[in-house]
């Protein structure tokens, strides 16, 4: 049986955090841009026309924000990392892709306009 290749978007989410390797990066934030894309089989909530058989864009944008605005870290890779282990831990999905970029990103002398990691992690990775 083929693995549904249908997905649920989410693109430009916006948050504060604290994270970075320099000090005042942990110190004064910044914003930070997140898109995701959750692969699964979207039919049967086409068909029902009811939120219980798919996943809610809104949970999905609940855990960006959780990880965002939540414990500091200082790669982008961890960031992103925690997005996706969550997100695939709390719904019914095949994978998970996630772009998270750093606008702006400290580096001087630079001219920048961001900075950005993508992953994608598969149910049957995170299972392993």
């Amino acid at each position: 049986m083929k693995t549904p290749q249908d997905k649920i978007i989410l693109h430009g989410m916006q948050f504060y955090g604290f994270h970075g390797v320099n000090p005042e990066e942990k110190i004064l934030g910044q914003t930070y841009v997140v898109d995701c894309e959750a692969t699964l089989g979207l039919s049967k909530a086409g068909i029902s026309d009811n939120l219980t058989d798919t996943v809610s864009y809104t949970d999905i944008y609940k855990i960006v924000r959780s990880v965002i605005e939540g414990e500091s870290k200082n790669l982008l890779e961890a960031l992103a990392e925690s997005i996706a282990n969550k997100i695939i831990n709390e719904f019914e999905i095949n994978s998970i892709k996630v772009t998270l970029m750093k606008p702006n990103p400290p580096i001087k002398g630079s001219n920048i306009n961001h900075a950005a990691v993508e992953i994608t992690r598969d149910r049957a990775e995170s299972l392993e």
